[in-house]
């Protein structure tokens, strides 16, 4: 659908990129070398988008470095399209929905750092039914054209596992818990 509407392919990656987790920070060649595209053609996109301001940069050292501009008044909606066109909306309400007492879901690796790779690590903090979930998954995996590989933890698993998820780089897409119970408010 989204490929459809945007034909450059190098501007598809980058908006993947930015606006599924606007934390995420990139330069130039470094970008170049994950998408496995030409610097010209990445830095005519990036251009291109930090023109539309969907897209702002500074300067560190030598380096321009690229974020989504959360401050953009489509910032929000690019955000909403980009995970439809992934299909972490349909995942986060099948999940949150059927699974039981869930607390808290994260998505890391890839797709936390904007790389649409096809393969989508969850982290689910909480009780899981296994049935449900293994169901939903597979139903889930068939619909977006992605795999879905969970892992399933309790509050305290998730602090010891805390520097090998690399949480604290995450995507939050669901917490259900106060403020001061979330396991990454606190672990901070």
């Amino acid at each position: 659908m989204l490929d459809s509407l945007i034909t450059s392919k190098a501007r598809l990656k980058l908006l993947l990129k930015f606006f599924m987790n606007p934390e995420t920070r990139g330069y130039l060649r470094e970008l170049a070398t994950e998408f496995g595209e030409s610097t010209n053609n990445i830095r005519v996109e990036l251009n291109r988008l930090t023109q539309a301001k969907m897209l702002v940069s500074e300067s560190v050292g030598r380096t321009v470095v690229y974020k989504a501009n959360v401050h953009h008044t489509l910032f929000t909606d690019i955000q909403n399209v980009v995970q439809k066109y992934v299909g972490i909306d349909r995942l986060i309400d099948d999940l949150v929905s059927q699974l039981g007492e869930l607390e808290a879901a994260y998505i890391i690796g890839d797709y936390a750092r904007g790389v649409d790779s096809g393969l989508i690590d969850l982290v689910l903090v909480g009780e899981v039914k296994q049935d449900v979930l293994h169901q939903l998954l597979e139903k889930t995996s068939k619909a977006i054209a992605r795999k879905i590989r969970p892992l399933v933890v309790q509050k305290d698993e998730l602090k010891q596992l805390w520097n090998q998820l690399d949480i604290e780089h995450a995507l939050p897409i669901w917490v259900n818990v106060k403020e001061e119970d979330d396991p990454i408010s606190s672990a901070l």
